[in-house]
């Protein structure tokens, strides 16, 4: 019996599309008009967010140590003070190893900048650019503002919130506290989490938490392990070349290795700028030969092969996300841009798993139609595309990490 196509005016097929427009640019219209609110509200509690996402990142470093100490039969107690201790005296001796370098080199690299900007001068005032004097000041003063104004922002950004707290000691040991609980009292969150809450969303929600905070301590653990490898190999060609502050500027690339691209580009413009400044054009350019052999080096086979294939994310939504967090949030924004990015990334294909697993594929050739643009008919309703007896709503597998299943178990 052959199907007869109603006829539709062309009023009507416009109509259906105006509709479907109108549906899609509300619907987008909610959902950024709810991302605003977010942001408005992050912003009136931020002296509480940025705490709580520090010290959670802290927390997925110092993790395995203070796991495998209480693993241990150690007290958890005992395990993350002991933890903290050790890496806050790890940090100090960092610090205590690389202040005597400065404090001898920077004053004769400070005459050495002097020194630098002046032939730079003569060189602009004559032949063949002849640039006046007057013009040069007006240059200086310009580039003084804009590095004035760049600080006071970058502080703004770093500080902002933190003084309605009280002061910025009052912030750290905010952050010292929650991690010391978050690495002591981890391990309960997911058993509080099922008796306050209980019910089928329970199961997704500890499936997705669990995953999100395997991926970020991964990132976490590898970005680590990839800036000190570009500091240490940074670190010893800027001592074989004789390039002063060296064991600064390694410090500086190891922390510039948290902000992915972004922070590569700052570390390793400040070495070539203070090699141009020390030694000249020729050590300046043997840097950067050295930097971009590192960066290749890091980008081509260091984060591929430490990088798990679940963690990564394309270098265009990383570069996006460092933009975006750093023009929202300062450089407290770019340095959380790319953690919150993989985070996101997992609630993401979490959602797309199950999105995959309530579609009934159609076969090809069966003459069942898509539905149309009014959203009737039989193909327009999910559950007529569901075989007889089955539910649309995915109930939780078994599927999942080791702790998600051990849990799983200890309830049944």
């Amino acid at each position: 019996m052959s199907q007869h196509t109603p006829a539709r005016t062309r009023g009507e097929v416009i109509g259906r599309g105006g509709r479907w427009l109108a549906e899609w640019s509300l619907r987008i219209i909610l959902i950024f008009g709810a991302l605003w609110l977010i942001d408005y509200l992050l912003g009136k509690i931020w002296v509480v967010v940025l705490p709580v996402l520090i010290a959670t990142i802290m927390a997925t470093v110092l993790w395995p140590i203070s796991g495998w100490m209480q693993r241990h039969k150690v007290p958890p107690a005992v395990a993350a003070l002991t933890t903290m201790v050790g890496g806050v005296v790890v940090l100090a001796g960092v610090i205590a190893g690389i202040v005597p370098s400065v404090m001898d080199q920077i004053g004769p690299l400070a005459d050495r900048t002097v020194e630098g900007v002046t032939k730079v001068q003569e060189w602009l005032t004559g032949s063949p650019f002849n640039v006046r004097p007057e013009q040069m000041n007006e240059a200086v003063h310009a580039i003084t503002s804009k590095v004035q104004s760049s600080a006071a922002t970058i502080a703004q950004g770093v500080f902002s919130g933190v003084s309605t707290a009280g002061s910025v000691v009052v912030t750290l040991l905010l952050i010292v506290v929650l991690v010391f609980f978050f690495i002591k009292d981890g391990p309960k969150f997911l058993p509080w989490m099922h008796r306050s809450t209980g019910g089928p969303a329970s199961h997704h929600v500890e499936e997705v938490l669990q995953r999100m905070w395997s991926t970020l301590g991964g990132f976490i653990r590898t970005q680590a392990v990839v800036a000190f490898i570009d500091a240490l190999f940074i670190g010893v060609g800027l001592v074989i070349i004789g390039v002063p502050l060296a064991g600064v500027l390694a410090v500086i690339t190891f922390f510039g290795g948290f902000i992915p691209i972004v922070g590569a580009f700052v570390a390793g413009a400040l070495a070539v700028l203070v090699a141009l400044v020390a030694n000249g054009w020729t050590t300046a350019l043997i840097v950067l030969a050295l930097i971009v052999a590192v960066q290749q080096l890091e980008g081509n086979v260091l984060s591929p092969m430490l990088q798990s294939r679940s963690m990564d994310l394309h270098p265009v939504v990383v570069l996006l996300a460092v933009t975006a967090g750093g023009s929202l949030w300062g450089i407290v924004g770019a340095f959380l841009a790319v953690p919150v990015a993989a985070v996101v990334a997992v609630f993401v294909r979490y959602i797309s798993e199950h999105v995959d697993a309530q579609v009934t594929p159609i076969p090809a050739g069966s003459g069942v139609s898509l539905p149309d643009a009014s959203g009737t008919g039989d193909a327009g309703n999910p559950a007529a595309e569901l075989p007889s007896g089955e539910s649309d709503v995915a109930e939780p597998s078994d599927a999942g990490s080791p702790l998600t299943r051990w849990f799983r178990r200890r309830r049944r």
